[in-house]
């Protein structure tokens, strides 16, 4: 029985202790479907199987196919080419 992949894209939460590599900014991870438990995330980078750091944004097939890993963008040639990102994470009540 074969297994799937899959491409995750999103943040890791930063919890400031400094033990997650690349913390509080836009990272990706896989996610591997095992038959019995359904769909398992794991961030090779920090050695992590799923958990509530990793905030998934959106899934592909590939990384090619998640935005905004490639693009474009049409502007003046003073433009800023930087851009920061902020995280806020805070508990949804269900």
């Amino acid at each position: 029985m074969a297994s799937a992949t899959r491409f995750v894209t999103g943040y890791l939460y930063d919890d400031t202790s400094g033990a997650a590599r690349g913390g509080g900014s836009t990272h990706a991870w896989r996610g591997v479907y095992l038959p019995g438990a359904g769909w398992v995330e794991y961030d090779p980078t920090n050695g992590l199987v799923g958990g509530a750091n990793l905030i998934r944004v959106g899934v592909s097939r590939e990384a090619s196919q998640a935005i905004p890993i490639s693009g474009g963008f049409v502007g003046k040639v003073d433009d800023p080419i930087d851009m920061h990102v902020d995280v806020s994470v805070r508990a949804v009540p269900l």
